[in-house]
């Protein structure tokens, strides 16, 4: 039995191809004392992968030529010589592209609780990372309230589509999606309930804004950056907050980033502009995963899952978030006996 894994070959310059990475065997790992051994089941497909892909400094290392690509992702303790797994145990953490997986001192997974009543895709959009980075993104960064209008950019991905979602479940007072093309654009309003959304394609996005708000923008919660959040700084409100979440738009450019040039209006409005990482509210996932959980099974929160069938097809996965090719969250799977009971 071996384990097959996709290591970096060569750092990417644009959109990952067939020299970025190569499909490696590999023995399957030996258990220790204190590891459990981790049969991987689903891959979460995320944009900042790419950005890990890159030789630059960030909040983690780069991935190192001939490593395994670091991913998050769940699988099933099949081996364990540790006392926080047991055998049969569904886990979460950081995977990697690869079919077995190590869990030890240093690289920790979470037990998913049993009996949660949602399928293993939807625990790691919505109860996973995903959820829980926009439930504080919009509530203690953005600190929504009732009187906002919200404006959320990639509202038709993972994490905007349930940004948005928060925002009208906890009562703001217009909830505006930017995303791209009109079938997109249509499955915000229709399916994630937004008010409206603004294809950003169709050019003169900052115009069409001040149209949708003309009283400005009092929360942002940015994906994308680049163009559209200089679009949204035109039209900020008094007051207003620009949360940081992603740059999507930037993360696979050979060109040079586009400059924002209207931060000057963060100062005329008395803005704030703040970025964050899920990771600083580590000890708080819980609180999120309660109240998301139970608006999917109340039905007040919508999701979609975009599978992937095979390993091999991760790259291909990875580069659907940068070419519109995705619908919901990415995931691959790579194992499908894998599964909550």
């Amino acid at each position: 039995m071996t384990n097959r894994q996709i290591i970096l070959r060569q750092r990417p310059e644009g959109m990952v191809d067939d020299s970025t990475t190569s499909v490696l065997e590999s023995p399957v790992p030996v258990c220790g004392p204190g590891q459990a051994l981790i049969k991987v089941g689903m891959l979460s497909i995320d944009p900042t992968i790419r950005t890990w892909m890159n030789d630059a400094p960030g909040y983690l290392p780069p991935i190192g030529l001939g490593d395994v690509i670091r991913s998050g992702g769940t699988g099933v303790v099949v081996e364990s010589k540790s006392a926080r797994y047991t055998v049969g145990d569904v886990v979460s953490g950081v995977t990697g592209w690869q079919e077995w997986a190590i869990a030890d001192d240093t690289n920790k997974f979470s037990v998913i609780p049993k009996g949660l009543g949602l399928d293993l895709a939807t625990v790691m959009n919505v109860v996973g990372l995903t959820g829980i980075t926009a439930y504080f993104g919009m509530i203690d960064v953005g600190a929504l309230s009732e009187s906002d209008v919200v404006v959320v950019s990639g509202a038709a991905g993972a994490t905007g589509s349930v940004a948005g979602q928060i925002a009208k479940a906890r009562g703001a007072k217009k909830v505006i999606g930017i995303a791209g093309g009109p079938e997109k654009c249509a499955e915000v309003v229709e399916d994630y309930g937004f008010d409206e959304c603004l294809d950003y394609r169709e050019g003169h996005l900052a115009r069409r804004l001040h149209e949708s708000c003309p009283q400005g923008v009092d929360l942002y919660f940015d994906n994308v950056g680049g163009e559209i959040l200089d679009a949204v700084l035109s039209n900020i409100a008094m007051k207003g907050r620009v949360v940081l979440c992603g740059a999507i738009s930037q993360y696979n450019t050979m060109e040079k980033s586009h400059g924002i040039a209207n931060t000057s209006m963060l100062i005329v409005r008395r803005g704030r502009m703040e970025g964050f990482l899920v990771l600083d509210f580590a000890s708080r996932f819980a609180e999120a995963q309660l109240e998301l959980a139970g608006m999917v099974l109340g039905g007040t929160l919508a999701h979609h899952e975009h599978l992937v069938q095979g390993l091999e097809h991760a790259p291909e996965a990875l580069n659907l978030l940068f070419t519109g090719g995705n619908h919901g969250k990415t995931l691959v799977v790579v194992d499908e006996s894998v599964q909550l009971s």
